[in-house]
């Protein structure tokens, strides 16, 4: 199995069909290259590039224009996520189709939790969040 959970080392002792149950409490917060937006990694699976994260938006960050390379889905758990074509706001829910392409901003903050086929590929280099 490729998929895995970071920082949960005693899941490496599981066998292959087990359930992975995640305290995601005690999962570290992980600073991505963009000022004020951090993920907690759920779930990856490198091989493929699957990703189910928590993304936190400080108030005013902003993820820059990139393109979702496959179906990517997003849940608002607090604050609201902006882009050009609107809002999602706390308890609602946005998916974007492959090759869809945005800037994300959260003015007044933003938890959200969102699954990702593929990685982004950010328009500013080739390098994926």
């Amino acid at each position: 199995m490729t998929a895995s959970t970071p920082h949960v080392p005693e899941h490496q002792a599981l066998a292959s069909l087990a359930s992975r149950y995640v305290n995601v409490a005690a999962l570290p917060w992980q600073p991505t290259r963009f000022a004020g937006v951090e993920l907690k990694i759920l779930m990856q699976d490198p091989t493929t590039g699957l990703l189910t994260a928590l993304t936190r938006f400080q108030p005013g960050a902003v993820l820059p224009d990139h393109e979702h390379v496959e179906l990517e889905q997003t849940f608002v758990l607090e604050g609201a996520l902006e882009d050009e074509e609107g809002v999602v706001s706390a308890g609602n829910y946005v998916w974007r189709p492959a090759g869809s392409r945005h800037a994300a901003r959260a003015p007044n903050g933003c938890l959200a939790l969102s699954f990702f086929l593929k990685p982004n590929r950010f328009l500013d280099s080739d390098a994926s969040r």
